[in-house]
């Protein structure tokens, strides 16, 4: 009998080629959701694509940087970062099936592709000079509770992940992160004692903010103090494009925590999550009406 995050896996698959979100975040940390959504769903881009964020990549990454992407998924960041010049790449998936779909569409280029999990990094110690990942920690947040205090089982697995990258990355190495979550949630993990990388940010995007983090490693300053940054977000108000994709299912507002009752306090995944998900799949089906009525 399928248990209930197996029905939910299920349930979030599409017939057709198109992937549409689960009825339950908590799918997104189950694998065999993604190895069914994988094997069905040829593209898609998580915060963005590429000629969004392109400028901010070629600041940052040199043509001669070796570069390890963690959950690469159907994603064509790699290849769009192929294409500018960066060669040396290795793509990682926890998912089989992405691995074997990456590894069909981007054969004839060179770029390295393997099945590995982003909690247990397979490579040795300063190995590459950057590592990437766009969305995949976000993941680990699925189930965190407060934003604030997240608990400690999704702390656990975000430290394994960032202690992790830290190692393999060279003395000067750039971690770069593409995320949802704000500054004032991701700084007390990216600036943990252990990690001795120094943290910046830049954003991007439309309707939303979004935000791209570059850590160096062994830049920080001792003198650097974590502080509390505001950053002030859109109510939702959202763009076509963002309202026909997930992203702003990862969306968790400052202001909405802003208040005394501690249980109020909740990520987006748990407090909105079937009232935002519900105004996706009215758009989806209403832009399906509408080509219906264009082809009669």
């Amino acid at each position: 009998m399928a248990t209930a995050r197996e029905e939910d896996s299920a349930a979030a698959i599409q017939k057709g080629g198109v992937a549409v979100p689960p009825a339950t975040a908590l799918a997104y940390l189950d694998p065999t959701y993604w190895d069914e959504r994988f094997s069905r769903e040829e593209h898609y881009e998580w915060f963005k694509g590429y000629s969004h964020f392109r400028h901010l990549i070629l600041h940052h990454i040199n043509p001669n940087s070796s570069v390890l992407e963690l959950g690469c998924g159907n994603s064509h960041l790699s290849q769009e970062m192929y294409r500018d010049g960066i060669t040396d790449i290795t793509c990682t998936d926890l998912s089989p099936v992405a691995v074997h779909n990456m590894r069909n569409t981007i054969l004839s280029k060179g770029i390295k592709v393997m099945v590995a999990d982003m909690l247990d990094l397979p490579f040795g110690t300063e190995t590459f000079d950057v590592v990437i990942e766009k969305g995949s920690m976000d993941v680990l947040f699925v189930d965190s509770g407060d934003p604030w205090n997240p608990r400690p089982e999704a702390v656990s697995k975000v430290m394994s992940m960032l202690q992790g990258v830290h190692r393999v990355l060279k003395p000067e190495g750039i971690f770069i992160s593409i995320s949802f979550s704000q500054p004032h949630f991701r700084r007390p993990l990216f600036e943990a004692p252990e990690l001795t990388w120094s943290m910046e940010y830049e954003t991007f995007g439309d309707g939303f903010h979004y935000f791209f983090y570059t850590l160096k490693k062994g830049r920080r300053v001792s003198s650097e103090k974590a502080s509390v940054e505001r950053f002030e977000l859109p109510s939702i108000s959202l763009l076509q494009d963002e309202l026909e994709g997930e992203d702003y299912i990862f969306r968790t507002n400052i202001d909405d925590l802003e208040n005394d009752d501690e249980e109020a306090a909740v990520p987006l995944f748990n407090v909105a999550f079937e009232s935002q998900l519900a105004s996706l799949q009215a758009v989806r089906c209403n832009n399906s009406n509408n080509m219906k009525g264009k082809l009669q």
